[in-house]
């Protein structure tokens, strides 16, 4: 009797300890996010005409890389780039137009979201300062927002009000100068903003100027002003477009849209000063066509870098290396449309979504944890000249 409990006893620890074990080998090398939430609300944003209105939402399923269809979440004119807040009650957006309630400026607009559908609420509209904004960051305490203008060449910050509304701004600054590109970078064109992990450091890539400039940002009072060091300067015709720091602060990632490649910066997190440390084409050696880059993404895990290609229309895949910040090239994939102008990751890392302007559709691809390469997952749905993707999570 004695000896048939000891086995029963030993059988029951057995089955437990298995089990534990099958558990732990199913999350290793997961990302924390992916053990969690699954579904989340992707909103796209667009240029409006032809088949588009403004804002579109539809669901995504992060077990399966299904994206449901597109659902028009908020009419407004030319929302190329959209912004949540830290707390995902309110979205941002820029309106990219040059005639903002009769002056020659852009707008930027203030959404609240109904978090179970994504359905947008137009709070309010102020100007963005110059024309054809088509960038906006919102800072990680979700005071302030700061646009880019490319068309004025400019930088502004508007306030975020308690109710979620934008205020009048309260800091603008124009950018001056020339680059070596006659047609292009005839003028300064603000296209970006990246702020440290610190929300205290705004980095403003102007392709026009062939730098990233760097400023100081006082959120709680919506002041910007000029850092020292000013700028991180680029290869001359680069044209710096977008660019993303790694999770320590200590590299950043520009992707330069008139020279298709990506400089790598290593960068002094205290005073913000950027050393260049490696300049990579995003192309294969015998690409031909015309081509400009767009967006460029870090993987969650870091172990990643992605980068969209407009004309070769796929998206490039580079390993990095963690202590020297450096890129190898490993894979070139198609976007299976036309004109890749945004390109994002899903908050678990498992998968990227392209959003193809000129054949107005967005795919869905899985990431390979392992090597970072990229398969299409599932089929794309339309959308009218989709520019800009975000995402959040998904409450019922």
């Amino acid at each position: 009797m004695l000896i048939r409990r000891a086995l029963g006893c030993l059988v029951l620890f057995l089955m437990t300890f298995t089990s534990t074990l099958s558990m732990t080998a199913a999350h290793a090398g997961t990302p924390k996010d992916a053990q969690g939430e699954r579904n989340f609300l992707v909103h796209i944003g667009t240029y409006t005409g032809g088949k588009s209105q403004g804002i579109y939402v539809c669901r995504f399923d992060a077990s399966t890389g299904a994206l449901g269809e597109p659902e028009l979440a908020a009419a407004i004119q030319s929302p190329s780039f959209l912004a949540l807040g830290p707390q995902g009650r309110f979205l941002y957006a820029v309106n990219e137009i040059g005639n903002f309630a009769g002056t020659s400026s852009g707008a930027v607009s203030a959404f609240s979201v109904d978090s179970r559908t994504g359905k947008l609420t137009l709070l309010n509209q102020v100007s963005s300062g110059g024309n054809g904004p088509c960038h906006v960051v919102v800072d990680p305490g979700g005071k302030c927002a700061v646009v880019a203008n490319y068309g004025g060449g400019s930088v502004e910050v508007v306030p975020i009000l308690n109710d979620g509304r934008v205020g009048d701004p309260s800091a603008f600054i124009q950018h001056r100068g020339t680059s070596i590109n006659p047609r292009r970078q005839e003028g300064p064109h603000a296209h970006c903003v990246a702020l440290d992990r610190t929300g205290r450091l705004a980095y403003v890539a102007d392709l026009g100027l062939d730098e990233v400039l760097i400023y100081r940002l006082d959120a709680s009072k919506g002041l910007l002003t000029p850092n020292v060091p000013a700028a991180g300067r680029l290869k001359p015709g680069s044209g710096p477009r977008h660019l993303v720091f790694d999770a320590t602060g200590k590299f950043a990632y520009v992707i330069n849209e008139l020279s298709s490649s990506i400089t790598v910066f290593a960068c002094d997190p205290s005073s913000g000063a950027m050393r260049e440390v490696q300049s990579i084409s995003t192309r294969p050696t015998d690409a031909v066509t015309e081509n400009s880059t767009a967006e460029v993404l870090l993987h969650p895990s870091g172990k990643f870098v992605y980068g969209s290609n407009r004309g070769d229309n796929n998206v490039a895949v580079f390993s990095r290396d963690a202590k020297t910040g450096k890129l190898t090239s490993v894979q070139y994939v198609s976007t299976q449309g036309k004109t890749p102008r945004n390109i994002a990751l899903d908050p678990t890392g498992n998968f990227l979504l392209a959003a193809n302007q000129d054949s107005d559709s967005v795919v869905v691809f899985r990431v390979d944890p392992s090597t970072g390469h990229l398969a299409q997952a599932g089929q794309p749905v339309t959308v009218g000249r989709p520019v800009c993707l975000t995402f959040m999570p998904e409450k019922r």
